[in-house]
């Protein structure tokens, strides 16, 4: 089996004179993925390109470790290696997980995230660094993509909640919690509903209580309908706010000369490009112009 050259530096062939800094020093820093192959083994051939991908993937999170099992048959020995492929993890320098022969990917990563921080630790680091400096719609556009690409993880879907309420989205960090599992539900998802709650009784005035009780008893009322639109807006109630200035405009679409419509369109911009909130009521909008 040839080994790829200028290979980088979490990849990397092992022999009696590095096996001590890689096997034993590094895995004091983190995981040591060790691979034992030779060029008769066929399985080997099946598992390393695997291997490979996976500390491409992670990119230093780990160090892929390979070892020739004949002409580094010392290390073997000393491994206890009686089969090819064998696969060893390295942490605080002892062997903690591993397996002997070919296995499929997703057996593989399995084991290996044990060991792992999370892929999404620097999004959620630079996320936290944002808040602390009072950035909050930038922390809401670094976690928007990682909590979709995630597939809503958890530990991503509660940065980004706590990002959005921040950041006065409350309708949208709403939608958040209300998405979560029962089964995850867990002190950090009570903590944001807390926090939510919190800030929706600060946000809501007088003025948008007493809109809203005006609103009740008066459904039909436009310029009602969009002051406390406006106040919606105001307080982070986006999704509230577009809802009814689109209403309004569904029932009059030249209302207040053009100021409601311009009022929606402005909402929508100050959401930001990108914004799955936006882009909702720009097609709506779009679906009622044309």
């Amino acid at each position: 089996m040839e080994l790829a050259g200028n290979q980088p530096e979490y990849i990397v062939d092992i022999d009696e004179s590095n096996a001590a800094r890689w096997l034993i020093e590094e895995s004091q820093v983190r995981p040591i993925v060790i691979d034992f192959w030779a060029d008769w083994c066929e399985p080997c051939k099946m598992l390393m390109p695997i291997l490979e991908k996976l500390a491409n993937e992670y990119q230093g999170a780990f160090v892929l470790a390979r070892v020739n099992a004949d002409t580094q048959q010392m290390i073997a020995q000393q491994f206890g290696v009686r089969s090819l492929p064998t696969v060893m993890v390295m942490q605080g320098g002892q062997p903690v997980d591993g397996f002997a022969g070919a296995q499929p990917e997703a057996a593989v990563r399995d084991m290996l995230q044990k060991y792992l921080p999370s892929p999404w630790e620097g999004v959620l680091r630079k996320a936290a660094e944002h808040l602390d400096a009072g950035q909050a719609s930038e922390a809401i556009a670094t976690l928007r993509p990682a909590y979709e690409e995630s597939g809503r993880k958890h530990e991503v879907a509660m940065a980004y909640a706590l990002a959005l309420i921040e950041g006065m989205r409350l309708d949208e960090a709403q939608a958040v919690l209300d998405a979560v599992r029962m089964v995850d539900q867990d002190a950090a998802y009570e903590q944001c509903r807390a926090q939510l709650e919190i800030r929706r009784e600060t946000a809501k005035s007088p003025e948008m209580a007493a809109l809203e009780e005006q609103l009740a008893s008066d459904p039909d009322n436009l310029d009602l309908r969009v002051q406390l639109a406006l106040h919606y807006t105001a307080a982070g109630q986006y999704r509230e706010g577009l809802e009814n200035l689109f209403t309004i405009l569904q029932r009059e679409l030249d209302h207040g000369n053009g100021s409601t419509r311009k009022a929606l369109l402005d909402t929508i911009a100050s959401l930001g490009k990108g914004d799955p909130l936006a882009a909702e009521y720009q097609r709506k909008l779009y679906s009622l112009l044309y």
